[in-house]
């Protein structure tokens, strides 16, 4: 979710799950420990709980970035080892890193040693021909035994080579048995499953097997489905589209005090009417208004009146 899952994004999706474990985007550990980190780090405290999501391969500097999240207030950090694009594998980091269990279980040890909140993993089935399950469950051994007891397993093989990342989350097979199967014969661990959640049938068909449920794309391009699976597992009522986008009203007006720009915070919400009567004007007021200057939240209630007109006059 690397240039989505930013802030702004984080927010509006804590005010749809209240509960939910919010991930930001994979951050470099270099990154971390070079760069801006106000920038790369900061979040708002409605965000919690959150946790922050690192790449690297190199332990020591793991641990480093490791510390500086639990600085920030993050109450989880998370080492990626599933992304498989190709700037992620020419840093040795992301999905080819499953490739080398060792190494990874030295990241951990030393991450987990550098604070003290939650250690945690995200990972493939495995990556081109390492496809068998003997090997995932080797890999998942490997660095459970470094200190990580959680892992959410996106529930495909990864090709490291002769697919994009587009066609690494659609073309090889889903193969949900396999993290099913491991937590049946390791109950100690905590199993997360992510990959093609898109129905709330399938969260209750899996939470039946797994701990826990991971949604990516799926909340993003369609935000309201995300509210609709929060309130669905904790029983509360659903609220409405337009309730919801007001309640980022706040945020959203305190960041353009701050001088934040418009776009970048509608960006976000742009499916929240997908697939409504009205949701093509939704994104078409707001994409075409948001990056102009001096652009304010009285661009959102015009979107959300363009909406609410189409609504009427389809019905």
């Amino acid at each position: 979710m690397m240039d989505w899952t930013d802030r702004h994004c984080r927010v509006f999706h804590r005010l749809l799950a209240p509960t939910a474990l919010l991930y930001t985007e994979m951050v470099h550990a270099n990154a971390v420990l070079e760069g801006d980190r106000e920038r790369l780090l900061g979040f708002d405290a409605l965000e919690h709980p959150v946790a922050l999501q690192l790449g690297g391969s190199e332990p020591e500097r793991l641990a480093a970035a490791t510390r500086v999240g639990a600085a920030y207030g993050y109450d989880e950090v998370n080492l990626n080892v599933g992304c498989p694009s190709d700037r992620v594998q020419a840093g040795r980091f992301g999905a080819c890193l499953m490739k080398e269990p060792l190494l990874v279980a030295e990241c951990i040890a030393a991450m987990c040693e550098a604070a003290a909140i939650p250690v945690t993993v995200k990972c493939r089935l495995g990556v081109d021909e390492l496809e068998d399950y003997a090997h995932f469950a080797g890999f998942i051994d490997t660095v459970a035994a470094a200190g990580c007891d959680t892992f959410i397993v996106h529930a495909r093989k990864a090709w490291l080579e002769g697919l994009s990342p587009k066609e690494n989350r659609e073309i090889p097979p889903l193969r949900y048995e396999w993290a099913y199967r491991l937590k049946r014969e390791r109950p100690q661990l905590t199993i997360w499953l992510n990959g093609g959640i898109t129905t709330l049938e399938a969260i209750d068909a899996h939470l039946g097997q797994v701990d826990a449920v991971m949604l990516g794309r799926s909340a993003y391009h369609d935000p309201y489905f995300l509210h609709r699976a929060h309130a669905h597992l904790a029983g509360t009522p659903v609220r409405s589209r337009v309730e919801l986008l007001r309640a980022f009203g706040p945020y959203v007006q305190a960041a353009l005090d701050r001088g934040v720009a418009l776009k970048h915070m509608t960006r976000h919400v742009l499916g929240l009417f997908a697939g409504q009567p009205g949701g093509r004007q939704f994104r078409q007021v707001l994409s075409e208004g948001a990056h102009r200057p001096g652009a304010d939240w009285s661009l959102i209630e015009r979107a959300l009146a363009a909406t609410a007109g189409a609504a009427s006059a389809a019905a």
